[in-house]
């Protein structure tokens, strides 16, 4: 299913990543990353350039476009360097070292990457996108390439002691201050919530929603957070942040009204013009918060948004086999949009007599609202002029026409490969999604996609694999990240399908615990300890565009605990959040999925067990699935089953033979319900109980 075709031309063509084999017909003579490139480098005594990007990064098409395409251009790097290309979602390992390079050098980051290294790995200059030509205070790229030979030749010794004093900084940055080791949650600073919340606020846009100015990201985890603290503390100003965030978004062109589906983010402050490309962890992430703002408002929009979030993942970036793929390009046939944009001539000849309805609904004009910065294409980008009216019955009656005639232009480039974290991510949104909304067909393709991941992406001897593409199968040994997005959707499995899904959630645990945990401090490193040495042994600490490692990692060992009873996987969390409590309170909004996790650290737990034959439990689950309720767990199962796998359902009896719901706080239980109405009177007394003791 690649939309990409595979030329035989480089070394890159025999690699299954789709971004690198878009430079296998480069004249660029490309290593992957390995130890043949480094072998190369040391024999003929070159540097290494290094490119990173990843398949469906508008300026890495640009830069390859530019220079390493030209033949020029490439007879240069071949000449000076011993050239090599990664794809960062392949390799976030080495994304994040060499990034962290290029950050501590310039003062930013971003992609596509090009960093210059010794023949040992050692960075000693770097950017990120240069341009073929100079201009605007840049060098060309043939300029930057030759000065830094000239450097290399001439001032080696220098280069080579600088290159040195940035390595041992790296490596002096892993992990600050990681002395703490409190294992006690009530140790746990009190008010870190409340100053976080505090400090979201205060970079809220009340305008256009979301947070900061131009460009804006749609930073979900962040929202998801307020939504706690909306339904914990009853706080409404969190809700409305999240409220006029989710619906400008929603509302603007960053979402993809014809197709369902959001674009990376925007590059104005309200929501307009996106960067168009699709990421798959944006989809899960994105598709959470949207279902917990329904649960919450009971608003048939975010309803909508969820809905069509799925259904463009599962008819676009599906594999038959049930995996997901990763991403869906910014251009198509070279130019950046072409495939989202409208002109009024061709709306106006697909909608008919309903073109006015809709020209009135996105405010579609002649002259257009998005232009392609390197080409002369304009357009109109679908934005609701309008961000909470229901669609008017015209416009819901074009936009499958519209979509129709969409599907006949050139598609943008599609990622099909199949990454285990990210697979993870929208599994546990798919799963909960399908168990809030009762989508039987949804649950059905959350299994097939968990079963995928563990026959494709698991080695025999049970060592996770990062990445699989269907000619290719699966290699790169998986990363911490993996690991804990796949245990925290495994739990979730185990709380909304079957409770033996539970058993493999503590395998993964426990790989997690053994290959990542930092030895000498709190956390996980994002190698194993099987893994390629890179010069620094990085620790992803930030939340950024997906969830960090070490946040998955605390909130799922917390669910954890509250599924199995064992304090130890508790500790480990617990342990790492008293280590950044006072950055997450002064830094909130690198910390999204983190405050989650400590709220569910310093929360005591809602945990609901309900046993009762098949088809008979549905309106207990509902109670507690069926909305959202912050540092819960719930379990469901048969009577007299699933107390090998967790505490919660042993001793647990139906009452008069009727399915019966069991709420308890730390293991401590009240009185057992058999009416729905009843379980959700609990449910309400707990959380008015926990609002009262913060």
């Amino acid at each position: 299913m690649a939309r990409y075709p595979r030329r035989m031309s480089n070394r890159l063509a025999d690699e299954t990543s789709p971004y690198l084999r878009q430079h296998a017909d480069n004249p660029v003579d490309w290593y992957p990353w390995g130890d043949d490139a480094f072998a190369a480098a040391r024999a003929d005594d070159k540097p290494i350039m290094l490119s990173v990007g990843y398949s469906s990064c508008h300026w890495c098409h640009v830069m390859a476009h530019e220079s390493f395409e030209d033949a020029d251009v490439a007879a240069v790097m071949n000449r000076l360097f011993v050239n090599v290309k990664v794809d960062r979602e392949e390799r976030p390992d080495v994304d994040a070292v060499y990034m962290q390079a290029v950050q501590a050098l310039t003062g930013q980051g971003g992609w596509p990457m090009t960093v210059f290294l010794t023949p040992e790995g050692e960075p000693f200059f770097g950017g990120t996108y240069f341009p073929k030509e100079p201009g605007h205070g840049r060098p060309g790229f043939v300029q930057l390439l030759e000065a830094v030979d000239d450097a290399w030749q001439q001032r080696r010794d220098d280069l080579l002691a600088d290159a040195t004093k940035l390595g041992d900084a790296l490596r002096r940055e892993t992990f600050a201050d990681a002395a703490v080791s409190d294992t006690d949650p009530a140790n746990l600073p009190t008010d870190v919530l409340a100053r976080a919340r505090d400090g979201i606020a205060s970079q809220f846009d009340p305008q256009f929603g979301g947070f900061g100015s131009a460009p804006k990201f749609p930073q979900a985890m962040t929202l998801d957070f307020l939504l706690q603290r909306a339904v914990g503390e009853d706080d409404a100003d969190a809700l409305a942040m999240v409220s006029t965030s989710l619906d400008a978004m929603a509302a603007g062109g960053m979402y993809d009204v014809v197709g369902g589906g959001f674009h990376r983010y925007s590059v104005d402050e309200s929501w307009l013009i996106p960067h168009f490309e699709k990421m798959l962890y944006d989809q899960a992430l994105l598709l959470r918060v949207y279902l917990h703002a329904h649960l919450v408002t009971g608003e048939p929009r975010y309803r909508r948004v969820v809905e069509e979030i799925v259904g463009y993942v599962m008819r676009d970036l599906r594999h038959d086999a049930g995996g997901f793929f990763s991403a869906e390009d910014a251009d198509s046939e070279g130019v950046e949009g072409k495939f989202y944009a409208w002109s009024l001539a061709e709306l106006v000849e697909v909608c008919g007599d309903d073109a006015g309805a809709v020209v009135d609904c996105f405010g579609v004009t002649e002259t257009g609202n998005f232009r392609d910065p390197h080409t002369a294409f304009t357009g109109n980008v679908l934005q609701a002029v309008d961000r909470t009216a229901d669609r008017p019955e015209a416009v819901v009656r074009a936009l499958p026409r519209l979509f129709d005639r969409r599907e006949g232009r050139v598609r943008p480039g599609l990622d099909d490969k199949v990454l285990l974290g990210w697979n993870a991510l929208f599994l546990r949104a798919l799963a909960e999604a399908a168990a809030a909304l009762d989508r039987d067909d949804w649950m059905d393709a959350a299994r097939t996609n968990a079963r995928f991941l563990l026959a494709n992406l698991r080695r025999d001897d049970g060592r996770l694999l990062r990445s699989w593409q269907a000619d290719g199968g699966a290699r790169h040994l998986a990363y911490a990240e993996d690991h804990a997005a796949l245990l925290e959707a495994l739990l979730t499995l185990a709380e909304v399908d079957d409770v033996a899904w539970l058993t493999e959630a503590r395998a993964v645990a426990d790989a997690l615990v053994e290959r990542f945990a930092d030895p000498t401090g709190p956390g996980f490193f994002t190698t194993g300890d099987d893994a390629e040495a890179l010069i620094v042994r990085p620790k992803d600490l930030m939340d950024n565009a997906i969830p960090a490692e070490n946040s998955l990692a605390a909130e799922g060992l917390l669910r954890l605990r509250s599924l199995t009873g064992e304090r130890g996987y508790a500790d480990r969390a617990v342990a790492y959040l008293s280590t950044l409590a006072e950055t997450m309170a002064k830094h909130p909004s690198a910390f999204g999925l983190l405050l989650v996790a400590y709220e569910r650290a310093v929360t005591p737990a809602i945990e609901v067990a309900i046993v009762g034959d098949p088809g008979t439990t549905g309106p207990l689950r509902h109670e507690v699935l069926g909305r959202f309720v912050p540092a819960a767990v719930t379990v469901t199962a048969p009577p007299g089953t699933g107390a090998d796998v967790t505490p919660l359902l042993a001793d647990r009896p139906r009452a008069d033979g009727h399915a019966t719901a069991y709420l308890c706080e730390e293991f401590v239980c009240r009185e057992p319900v058999t009416d729905p109405a009843r379980l959700r009177a609990q449910v309400d007394a707990a959380l008015a109980a926990r609002s009262v003791g913060s």
